[in-house]
């Protein structure tokens, strides 16, 4: 209902109830949450929300040129639109690219609120002195919140995290640059916890919103694979400021410090999540700033994972909304690291569904 109406409304509806005894307004839908060990998921239909389902049919058409392999909608938790295209399936995984980086930042959080770390700590208090080859006095200035907001300072022309590429380039917290370094909050949160990054990792997030999947530890780079459904459940708990279900996962200060901007540089970057509606945006790959909204067509108080060849998730507070979407690129001749022009067209036609 739009405001401008509210007035009208509340007038109609002292009229009809004079008289009559009045009961309260039915309570607002509550959040859904799916059980971990249940694959049943509840829904809800679009004609219930008031959506123009006469425009789906040109989102799925439009999903299924650019090589997407899943595509979801949740509303409150519960799935509004769920497709899959090209051979893909409910159950087969996929990997989220730099989408997962979220992953790691949420396992980060979870370890300074256990108090096995503190990200304002330089980072060979974990990692041992000489993690890098720069001066150790530049080197002691990169604090784990620096590998968190990409402010490290480190060399970025090589995406192979080792240490003969960790070289200074600026001091840390001056420069920020999308680089594969942030790898090297993994080692942290494993360092701080005594245990291997994926046993702490999966103990402490994938295990508590019961998702399936697993790290793939390549050469050059560290991804992780899931089905779709289990992106969603991670969004869905970044939906609720952390939280699943009854249980805090990741507490809300550390998480709302995540999705809000980090740095002064990069206004559009939080802990290695994307936000949108910001002045302005720097991207992957260069050291342009770009002013305006991330993606212009999307809500504003929108926040996101983004990996390369356009994994996402999606995460809109004011629409109590998450949209997933797995796949090929987009675009196969200019793959994307992270932000493409794909999520402005995709939400364009998101937009004609939903409004």
């Amino acid at each position: 209902m739009r405001l401008s109406r509210f007035p009208l409304f509340v007038l109609l509806i002292v009229f009809a109830s004079c008289g009559k005894d009045t009961t309260d307004p039915p309570a607002a839908e509550a959040m859904f949450f799916p059980s971990n060990t249940d694959t049943s998921w509840e829904r809800k239909s679009m004609s219930g929300l008031g959506w123009n389902t006469g425009n789906v049919q040109s989102l799925k058409d439009y999903l299924s040129q650019k090589h997407s392999k899943s595509f979801m909608i949740l509303v409150n938790g519960r799935i509004v639109m769920e497709e899959y295209f090209n051979g893909h399936s409910a159950t087969a995984t996929w990997p989220w690219n730099s989408a997962g980086k979220t992953l790691v930042s949420t396992a980060t959080g979870i370890a300074q609120q256990e108090g096995l770390l503190d990200i304002n700590t330089k980072a060979s208090q974990y990692l041992g002195a000489g993690w890098t080859v720069a001066p150790l006095a530049k080197e002691n200035l990169i604090t784990v919140r620096h590998l968190l907001t990409m402010t490290s300072g480190l060399n970025d022309s090589s995406e192979l995290v080792i240490r003969a590429n960790l070289k200074y380039m600026a001091d840390a917290g001056t420069r920020w640059s999308y680089h594969n370094v942030f790898q090297k909050l993994m080692d942290v949160v494993g360092a701080a916890s005594g245990q291997t990054y994926e046993n702490y990792f999966n103990a402490k997030l994938k295990n508590k919103l019961g998702m399936d999947g697993f790290w793939n530890y390549g050469l050059i780079f560290t991804v992780y694979h899931s089905n779709t459904r289990s992106m969603a459940r991670f969004g869905l708990m970044a939906l609720n400021n952390g939280k699943w279900n009854n249980e805090q996962i990741i507490n809300q200060a550390f998480f709302n410090e995540a999705i809000n901007t980090s740095q002064t540089i990069n206004p559009s970057y939080g802990y290695l999540w994307w936000l949108n509606g910001k002045s302005g945006a720097m991207i992957p790959g260069g050291q342009t700033f770009y002013p305006g909204s991330l993606i212009p067509n999307a809500p504003a108080d929108m926040y996101a994972a983004m990996g390369a060849e356009d994994q996402r998730i999606y995460v809109v507070p004011s629409k109590k909304m998450v949209v997933i979407r797995m796949g090929d690129a987009s675009d196969p001749q200019n793959p994307s690291f992270a932000v493409s022009g794909f999520d402005n067209e995709l939400w364009g036609k998101i937009n004609a569904v939903i409004n």
